[in-house]
Order: C-alpha cells, then structure tokens, then sequence
C-alpha cells in the first residue's frame, strides 16, 4: 500500500489512490522526451517557488516531488498551479512531458497539459 508503512497498526482512514488503471501511465514506465497522457502522483514535498524569465515563459515556478504505487517523481509546477497543490494531494497530470534534469526523470503540464487535484 502506498500510504502506510506499517499496515498492522495503522488506524487512520487510507485514501484509494487510483480508481481505474485504464490509460493511466505508471512512474516505472516513463519515458524521458516522451508525452505523459495520464499520471496520478501523491505529492510528497514542494520546494519554495522562483520566478523564471525566459523567450517562451515568464512567471513563477516551483519544484516538486510526487509518488505512485512503482516510484518517485519531480515535477514542475507552474503559475496557478503552485498555489493549488498542497503536500498529500492526489493530482492527475495529463496531456504532460517527461524529461531527464540531472539524471532524474521530471513530469510538466508544459503549455498544453493539465494539471489537477483529484483528492485532498
């Protein structure tokens, strides 16, 4: 189970992470420079955010880390994004990109991608 690491003596109520595994994409199984059509990650920690000037995007941006039932995960946050996620959300990326930063695999929305909280 992801959420608990002794299940023996855990009483507190578990949340049911992922509903239907139909088209959802596993962290085991991304890709680096390869869409991500659907993953649902808890978020463990955000990093504090920065803002970023740049030709394609100027705005604030935050780092992040999320987990499903196969791994772990960065993921990068943008604009209203940031203020909508909070650590032990359940979020759903879709329409996203996968690339390798410092050797480690990261999730985005990018420009055309969705980014939503699906549990609290």
């Amino acid at each position: 189970m992801l959420f608990s690491t002794n299940m023996k003596t855990s009483k507190a109520p578990k949340k049911k992470l992922f509903l239907s595994n139909k088209n959802r994409l596993l962290v085991k199984d991304l890709k680096p420079n390869k869409p991500v059509r659907r993953l649902d990650l808890i978020i463990l920690r955000i990093y504090p955010r920065r803002l970023i000037y740049s030709e394609k995007y100027t705005g604030p941006v935050a780092a992040a880390c999320g987990r499903d039932e196969t791994g772990l995960v960065g993921i990068v946050l943008w604009n209203e994004q940031i203020d909508n996620v909070r650590i032990g959300d359940i979020v759903r990326l879709e329409s996203g990109w996968c690339q390798m930063r410092d050797g480690e695999l990261v999730v985005s929305t990018g420009f055309n991608g969705k980014l939503r909280v699906i549990d609290r």
